[in-house]
């Protein structure tokens, strides 16, 4: 139903706005000069129903999502229908040891804490004018 659906805001703001990302567990610090507008989780892409898919730039506030939510996204055709597929998948930017010479595991988590905990943290920063 329209009441679950994000809604959203563009607005214009007074100085240059990035994201950082941590590959860590951390909310990373804005640099010496800049504000945090929000953190949250770094989301990478999603696919869409048959070999669609779409992503994000890396710097773009768009790739630090407040919250976290294993399927973020509805798919809305041009005549205002709007339908969620269960074939649908996000990907999103997980934390890494600090060991360089350590492969990540492939797994499975299925408990929704496990996917927050795992997942990089980043932080949307506005620069201080």
């Amino acid at each position: 139903t329209q009441s679950t659906w994000g809604r959203c805001s563009v607005c214009d703001g007074v100085g240059k706005v990035t994201a950082l990302h941590s590959q860590s567990a951390r909310y990373p610090e804005c640099p010496t000069g800049w504000i945090r507008l929000w953190y949250g989780y770094t989301f990478v892409m999603h696919t869409a129903t048959g070999s669609h898919a779409a992503g994000q730039s890396m710097q773009s506030p768009g790739s630090c999502l407040e919250h976290f939510r294993t399927a973020p996204f509805i798919e809305c055709s041009g005549r205002g229908r709007c339908s969620f597929y269960t074939d649908e998948h996000s990907f999103w930017l997980r934390t890494l040891s600090n060991r360089f010479d350590e492969r990540p595991q492939p797994q499975v988590y299925n408990n929704r804490n496990e996917q927050e905990e795992i997942t990089s943290k980043c932080s949307v920063c506005m620069r201080n004018m």
